[in-house]
């Protein structure tokens, strides 16, 4: 996802998607050890999404909490 996606997400849809996208990473890294996936970068992909994901849910709590 790229991050004009993520930023477009409330904060519910986040919490879903990030649930689906970790349950995906550890369904991959369990097919992972027994056969090579076709393609070696959605590894990577995953976590990148995943850390987008948990920064962008960061910045809302922050809002939120933000004595402004």
């Amino acid at each position: 996802m790229k991050k004009y996606e993520i930023a477009a997400l409330s904060k519910q849809e986040l919490t879903d998607k990030l649930k689906e996208l970790q349950e995906r990473l550890a369904d991959i890294n369990f097919f992972r050890v027994i056969e090579q996936p076709s393609n070696p970068m959605v590894f990577r992909n995953s976590k990148r999404d995943i850390a987008r994901m948990k920064n962008r849910l960061h910045q809302l709590s922050a809002a939120e909490t933000s004595p402004v």
